[in-house]
């Protein structure tokens, strides 16, 4: 599976406005829930309680935020970036700057656990981050992961 597979372009956000952890993933969750009509409220609670167990903030700038929804009946996929950084609690001590937020269906461990693999992978080129960062626009970042996503 490929991360086109369920990323949207219009659930990618070019600049976070979110200056916080909690923030970020209201906003992710809001672009998630408004392309996907699932329920935004329920997704940052989910959100909120993975992180209550560690950080999903991986270093390198990099947050992958995700959990699982009763409610979903496949994967979703939201990106967003921020050029300030967010402080995410990461393992790294530095701020995120790139988040990949991934919700899964509650009975879909191995999809579920794929996709955060694939993405871990796409996130370890220094080149591909790089592009992340310096993409001007949601289409351009859209472009970017397809680039990176096709050639995986």
């Amino acid at each position: 599976m490929r991360v086109l597979d369920v990323l949207k372009e219009e659930t990618i956000i070019s600049q976070l406005n979110a200056t916080d952890k909690k923030g970020v993933l209201e906003e992710l969750a809001g672009s998630v829930a408004q392309a996907s009509g699932v329920d935004q409220e329920e997704m940052v609670r989910v959100l909120l309680e993975r992180e209550r167990l560690g950080s999903t903030g991986i270093g390198d700038g990099i947050a992958i935020p995700h959990g699982k929804l009763k409610s979903l009946e496949s994967l979703l996929v939201g990106f967003g970036r921020s050029h300030e950084g967010v402080e995410f609690e990461a393992i790294d001590g530095k701020p995120a700057h790139i988040f990949f937020l991934l919700l899964a269906p509650e009975n879909s461990t191995g999809a579920h656990l794929r996709m955060l693999a694939r993405i871990s992978r796409l996130l370890k080129d220094i080149t591909f981050r790089q592009r992340l960062m310096t993409a001007a626009d949601q289409r351009s970042l859209y472009m970017v992961i397809a680039d990176e996503d096709r050639a995986f």
